[in-house]
């Protein structure tokens, strides 16, 4: 081997060692499972067996509004970030929307922290500071988070989190790591790490309650992360059956349920598949909403999804839902439209359910 030729491979070596470095520096690599913090005062009540219980579950796309077509919601957007003003319009209406159900626990998925799209703020905490006296405790846990994305629409930092905001005591929580898209191994290093973030409510009987909050992968194409991440919750949930502990899940799972592929216009199926992943849960656990209703005549009052799409002019499909432990019994549940439309590109599932009673 030659002199120059050891020098060049030698040179290389450096350049990627130093690539390498800089990726890792900038990137995020969380654990399988995780141990959060919870912040929770002491005056929070504590569940009680057989009690009602009222569940919001609301996607609010990053306080971003409805006036744009970003740049990953269709080809030829070009939206980078919205602005301040709409932001500041998204923050307060998110906090009204919660300000009037009052719900007892909410699961909220696309909140920033950090992000150059929504210029660093921390939008947990803008909100928390609408509601404190409403909700004593939370915990949250990103999906996405980088301190430089070399993406040319991004070209700096994300940081996106699921957050929990509870009436009652949180005892305690964890991040579980959902399977990742397929990539390449650099671009694996900048892309959502899609995750389950639980929370475990005491009850007053002594036991314990799982309320889980999630937002599953964002396919462009059809692929099987997808159906891995939702094979993975349910391997979670089955967990929380089998050990009698009461749960529910809500959040943003990005699949349809059973009827509404051949509804969509053929320019909108893109992202699914007509045999939707989510039947891996529908087939166990009772859904909000069922598949009759989001299926049914009176299917427009289930959808929750209106796309940042220029050629839609109201929500079209639902993509957002609870589950929950057939221990549970649901009351009553609701898609809030009517005021919910121009605060974000999803809307509010709100439920009411009844606790299993004590033995």
């Amino acid at each position: 081997m030659t002199r120059l030729l050891r020098h060049t491979l030698l040179g290389l070596l450096i350049i990627v060692g130093l690539l390498s470095a800089v990726i890792y520096s900038l990137t995020w690599r969380p654990e399988t499972k995780e141990r959060l913090p919870v912040s929770c005062s002491a005056q929070a009540p504590t569940l009680v067996p057989g009690q009602a219980l009222k569940v919001m579950t609301w996607n609010v796309q990053y306080l971003a509004g409805k006036r744009y077509v970003f740049w990953n919601d269709l080809a030829k957007g070009d939206d980078d970030h919205p602005t301040p003003e709409d932001m500041a319009f998204s923050l307060d209406e998110v906090a009204r929307v919660i300000r009037d159900e009052q719900p007892d626990i909410v699961l909220l998925q696309e909140l920033d922290d950090g992000a150059k799209a929504s210029d660093y703020q921390n939008q947990l905490k803008l909100l928390r500071e609408r509601l404190t006296d409403l909700y004593p405790c939370s915990t949250h846990a990103f999906d996405w988070k980088a301190d430089f994305v070399p993406d040319p629409h991004i070209f700096g930092s994300v940081g996106r989190q699921l957050a929990t905001l509870s009436r009652y005591q949180i005892e305690h929580a964890e991040r579980l790591q959902l399977p990742e898209a397929p990539a390449n191994l650099i671009s694996r290093q900048f892309q959502p790490k899609n995750a389950l973030l639980v929370s475990y409510l005491p009850l007053s009987d002594g036991g314990q309650m799982a309320v889980v909050n999630t937002h599953l992968d964002r396919a462009t194409q059809p692929d099987d992360t997808l159906q891995q991440q939702v094979t993975a919750t349910a391997k979670v949930l089955d967990t929380f059956e089998s050990r009698g502990t009461p749960w529910l899940i809500g959040g943003d799972f990005n699949l349809l349920p059973l009827g509404q592929y051949q509804r969509l216009a053929p320019e909108q199926r893109t992202p699914y598949s007509a045999d939707s992943a989510l039947h891996v849960l529908w087939d166990k656990y009772p859904m909000i909403p069922t598949n009759n209703e989001a299926s049914g005549i009176d299917r427009t009052q289930w959808l929750t999804h209106y796309p940042n799409d220029p050629t839609l002019s109201s929500p079209d499909r639902t993509v957002d839902y609870l589950f929950y432990s057939p221990r549970i019994k649901r009351v009553e549940a609701q898609v809030r439209q009517d005021d919910t439309l121009r605060i974000s590109d999803h809307l509010p599932v709100i439920a009411r359910f009844l606790l299993p009673a004590a033995p």
